[in-house]
């Protein structure tokens, strides 16, 4: 399954929401240094759809706001 977030770093909480199928807004308390939020996005994805982390791949965008992200339901 492919999805399309919009993260939002350095916010005051972890949370996913849903804007419409296949498009979240993730808000994440990693600040976006050294590959941190991208570690606290697959995790708390990993988490919200119950999969493992390796299910979670970040396949366009892992330096911007925007990512694309293939999940494996397996």
């Amino acid at each position: 399954m492919r999805i399309y977030i919009k993260v939002i770093p350095r916010s005051s909480q972890n949370k996913i929401e849903k804007i419409s199928e296949g498009e979240y807004r993730v808000k994440l308390t990693a600040p976006p240094v050294d590959g941190k939020a991208n570690e606290a996005l697959i995790e708390l994805l990993a988490e919200y759809f119950n999969v493992s982390r390796t299910a979670i791949l970040i396949v366009g965008g892992k330096s911007m706001q925007k990512k694309i992200i293939d999940v494996s339901m397996r």
